[in-house]
């Protein structure tokens, strides 16, 4: 036999030995201790940088840093198969939280640089925690790894954070507090996946709220605030609110709802726009409601101020949302792309809609009197609001044949007011009709009769523009 050949069955017989010896100490503690030397021996190779973070400063003060920094540390998937792992009830019932154990380690990558985060405790107060990176690495990675944590944080505290919805007080009423706002916690039921409107008109403005949360550079490199804005028009109860509360869930903000109704002026929206947070939700209702009234409130500047004027530019990660009954008799400024971004149609119930509300409200996916409903939906020259079909379906649900029958019964009503408001020239304004005309009426009869002829021209003109852009998609309110 060859020499060579009797060699290489050596080494294979060797190999195929060692092979199976680290097979069988791979589950005991003798393969970890010698993973462990290795690695000691390969760490002399590197020359290494060591970056202490503590839980306080000299002045006894908390470090934010440390907090975060250990706040990432327990996100790391790395530490769940860490020998140094350990155990803590939450602050639920069931909850299990993987923490870092006292002088353990564990490891994470970024950037291809792999990086260890050693835990100190000295006491049952005081700790740190001691970053260690590659020399070579520390140049390219220490910043932007610093600021990879803050964001994760940022991002884990935003979820985990309890909602709260903001009030704004008057004058009188704010307890002569510095803050122009009261909070509450923010409990709402709305979300994208219970609110009855186009599927497709629900994907856009998800995508679009998507695509803003991700935008902060791209909108910092054009030089404008980094927030967006929209507009949910449409008449009353077709779930404008419920949509802004709905929209503030799905961002994770607080909601702020200004109320107009009480006395402000330039000078207190501005105050009240300096006091929002980042990652808000900023709310004003029925917008065409003080813009077309008499009420001294807000004027149309100050209003155009509060949307895009300097003050508007000075925070960041806000969402605007205006909600109107009608955007056709409004001041085209107010409208233009910049103070509005994103236009959202709210139509009254249609069959479509009232499927939607009987499968929700009543469990119903087909009935007998559909058809029946349907052509109603069909004849129906006015409109029925969603909020009024849902209450009837609320009011009889146990029932789901005379909730069907109280819906038939509401829309025939309908049908006939419709037909006599035809009758005498005119069409049911979907913008909230007595109300402006209200607004617009004085106290004598002259200009009582002037506000109505000018709310005839409104509607008028109103109905010409619905009847010329019912043929257009509805993307096309949605300004995407």
């Amino acid at each position: 036999m060859f020499p060579e050949f009797t060699i290489l069955i050596w080494v294979l017989i060797t190999l195929v030995s060692i092979f199976i010896l680290l097979r069988l100490l791979y589950h005991t503690s003798v393969f970890h201790i010698i993973i462990s030397w290795l690695i000691f021996l390969l760490d002399h190779f590197h020359i290494y940088h060591l970056y202490k973070i503590p839980q306080y400063n000299d002045h006894f003060q908390e470090n934010q840093l440390f907090r975060k920094v250990f706040t990432y540390i327990r996100s790391l998937p790395s530490l769940e198969d860490s020998d140094f792992a350990a155990l803590f009830s939450g602050d639920k019932p069931g909850d299990i939280l993987v923490s870092l154990n006292s002088d353990g380690y564990v490891t994470d990558t970024f950037l291809r640089a792999k990086v260890t985060w050693i835990y100190n405790k000295s006491n049952n107060y005081e700790g740190n925690v001691v970053l260690k990176m590659k020399s070579k690495d520390k140049k390219r990675i220490l910043v932007p790894y610093i600021q990879h944590i803050y964001k994760v944080v940022d991002d884990i505290e935003q979820k985990k954070k309890e909602l709260r919805i903001y009030l704004n007080c008057s004058s009188n009423d704010n307890d002569g507090l510095n803050s122009q706002w009261r909070s509450f916690p923010f409990v709402n039921p709305s979300s994208f996946d219970n609110i009855v409107l186009d599927n497709d008109v629900k994907s856009k403005v998800k995508n679009d709220l998507e695509v803003y949360l991700k935008s902060k550079q791209y909108y910092n490199k054009i030089g404008r605030a980094w927030r967006r804005s929209y507009l949910l028009y449409g008449g009353s109860g077709t779930g404008k609110s419920s949509y802004a509360a709905a929209m503030a869930k799905y961002l994770s903000y607080d909601l702020y709802d200004i109320d107009l109704s009480k006395p402000l002026d330039g000078s207190d929206l501005k105050v009240l726009l300096l006091q929002t947070t980042r990652k808000s939700l900023i709310l004003i209702e029925n917008l065409d409601w003080y813009l077309m009234g008499k009420s001294n409130s807000v004027s149309l500047s100050t209003m155009l101020n509060f949307m895009d004027g300097v003050v508007s530019s000075c925070g960041e990660e806000r969402v605007m949302v205006f909600t109107m009954n009608c955007k056709y008799h409004i001041d085209p400024l107010v409208l233009r792309p910049g103070r509005i971004d994103v236009h959202i149609h709210f139509p009254f119930c249609d069959f479509n809609g009232f499927k939607a509300l009987a499968l929700s409200h009543l469990g119903v996916k087909e009935h007998k009197l559909f058809s029946q409903v349907e052509e109603l939906f069909e004849q129906n020259v006015s409109q029925i609001s969603l909020a009024e079909i849902s209450e009837i379906m609320i009011s009889h649900r146990m029932s789901p044949t005379r909730a069907m029958k109280k819906v038939i019964k509401a829309l025939q009503h309908e049908v006939i007011d419709g037909k006599q408001s035809n009758n005498v020239g005119l069409e049911k304004n979907v913008s909230g009709r007595d109300q402006v005309s209200e607004e617009l009426g004085g106290s004598n009869s002259k200009g009582k009769r002037e506000g109505l002829n000018a709310m005839k021209e409104i509607q008028k003109m109103y109905g010409r523009l619905r009847l010329k852009s019912s043929r257009r998609a509805q993307s096309f309110d949605l300004s995407l």
